[in-house]
């Protein structure tokens, strides 16, 4: 009993618990340390301080300090003050959302985020909306295909009946999850 109790927990997890999207802001290629590089080139801390809560401000300045101050020493000193800023920076932009700091990463960035910078570059954003509405679109529709196929046979046998339920549940979840985010609050 114990034991169909957790296994039911945990699948029902799999329901309630939000989808974590992946950062692009812990890649050695993301716009925070974009930011970072552009600030140690020119020796300005300017850039990166928008991506920090004023609280935590001191402590990036004090660190960009110190970085701009050991990379004078050479080439080997200059790539240990730039990852150490970097990591840095990175932990705390990723406290200040609320979100684990877990290292810095080579990553490529995901599609929908890469779309969404690139629109934000060039300031048009039907490409990025043609691409999450089409995804969306497949989705719904794999989905709906797959639970409607087997919604005919729901009630040939309670095997049978329990594969529908299961369809159906992925399908109105899936369905109320982007519902859900796409009227929702604005959420990192």
């Amino acid at each position: 009993m114990k034991r169909l109790l957790v296994v039911a927990l945990l699948f029902g997890g799999l329901f309630v618990w939000p989808y974590a999207a992946q950062a692009h802001c812990d890649t050695l290629n993301g716009p925070v340390v974009a930011a970072a590089k552009e600030a140690l080139a020119t020796g300005d801390i300017t850039p990166v301080l928008k991506w920090i809560k004023l609280e935590n401000e001191a402590e990036v300045r004090q660190v960009f300090k110190k970085a701009l101050a050991v990379r004078k020493k050479g080439p080997e000193a200059q790539d240990l003050a730039d990852t150490h800023f970097f990591e840095t920076l990175v932990r705390i932009h990723r406290a200040g959302e609320g979100a684990p700091y877990t290292g810095l990463n080579a990553e490529e960035i995901e599609p929908p985020v890469a779309a969404a910078d690139k629109a934000l570059e060039i300031g048009k954003v039907e490409e990025l909306v043609k691409l999450v509405t089409e995804k969306v679109a497949d989705g719904i529709r794999d989905r709906f295909k797959e639970t409607l196929e087997k919604k005919k046979h729901a009630n040939e046998s309670v095997a049978v009946g329990r594969e529908f339920v299961e369809a159906y549940v992925l399908f109105t979840h899936y369905v109320e999850r982007i519902y859900v985010d796409a009227e929702g609050a604005h959420g990192h």
